[in-house]
């Protein structure tokens, strides 16, 4: 039987150790028999890699005065099932104990211990294909003993689960946020207004000029070629050909129009 010290002590460790799991391992009370269910799982560097393994932390009615007894009970090939490790923060070492450790402290220690080639009491050896090999039978095992169900029912799934710390951080992992809630019945989609058109400001508008046309006079020698109708020409030709005839006939004639307007003007002036 526990003393209310120790279950206690136990209890707030199991508290802040699910607030704050350590890297791989996973435990939960047993407050009938004192007993602290452990769950570990082997890290991607190792040839523990996928496994799951189940275990006992059997803790005295004095603790944390004293030390727990350690068991590990799935085969994983480094130790025996179901016989006590003697390992440095267990019963086996009293004298090397200290009260300050707490379950956390154990359990990484633990799986440190877990991951080495030392040889002591409850460790067997095998190699690396065999530790590999009972890593993907774990699971099923763990499935079929009525301890593991027990003690871990939400990880009694077809394929294992991971546990609150799977060791990201240490290994410079970021785990994306979890999405978002969805909803069960889901609201029907509401019509959106239509996007506001931009306002684009228009020129203003330009000021209006009263013009008066105006129609050019065009003389008949200014005018450029082309700017006169088919009229205007036959009627500069027809002047420039009276002109012509008119320039020729008075330098042939001009002296006997002379003559005769003088001989014209004498008889008048004789009649008188």
């Amino acid at each position: 039987m526990a003393t209310k010290a120790a279950s206690k002590r136990l209890s707030k460790e199991c508290v802040t150790m699910q607030r704050e799991p350590p890297p791989f391992v996973w435990a939960v009370p047993d407050e009938k028999n004192i007993l602290t269910c452990e769950r570990f799982r082997g890290p991607p560097d190792s040839p523990f890699a996928g496994g799951e393994y189940h275990g006992l932390l059997l803790f005295p009615s004095e603790y944390p005065f004293k030390p727990p007894g350690i068991k590990m009970l799935t085969p994983s090939g480094r130790f025996h099932p179901d016989k006590k490790i003697c390992f440095s923060m267990s019963d086996f070492h009293p004298g090397s104990w200290n009260p300050a450790w707490s379950v956390a402290t154990i359990l990484t220690g633990l799986l440190s211990f877990m991951l080495s080639d030392e040889m002591t009491t409850g460790s067997v050896t095998s190699s690396d294909t065999h530790k590999r090999s009972y890593a993907l039978r774990s699971h099923g095992w763990n499935l079929a003993q009525a301890r593991f169900k027990e003690a871990f029912p939400e990880y009694c799934t077809p394929q294992p689960r991971d546990l609150p710390n799977m060791g990201e951080r240490e290994r410079g992992i970021v785990k994306p946020p979890p999405p978002p809630p969805v909803a069960l019945f889901p609201l029907a989609p509401q019509p959106t207004a239509p996007a506001a058109q931009p306002v684009v400001a228009k020129p203003a508008p330009l000021p209006t000029l009263a013009v008066t046309p105006t129609v050019p006079t065009v003389s008949p020698t200014s005018a450029p070629r082309g700017s006169i109708g088919k009229t205007d020409e036959t009627a500069n030709v027809a002047v420039g050909w009276a002109s012509g005839w008119g320039q020729l006939f008075w330098q042939k004639w001009r002296w006997g129009i002379l003559i005769a307007l003088a001989v014209i003007v004498s008889k008048i002036s004789s009649k008188d």
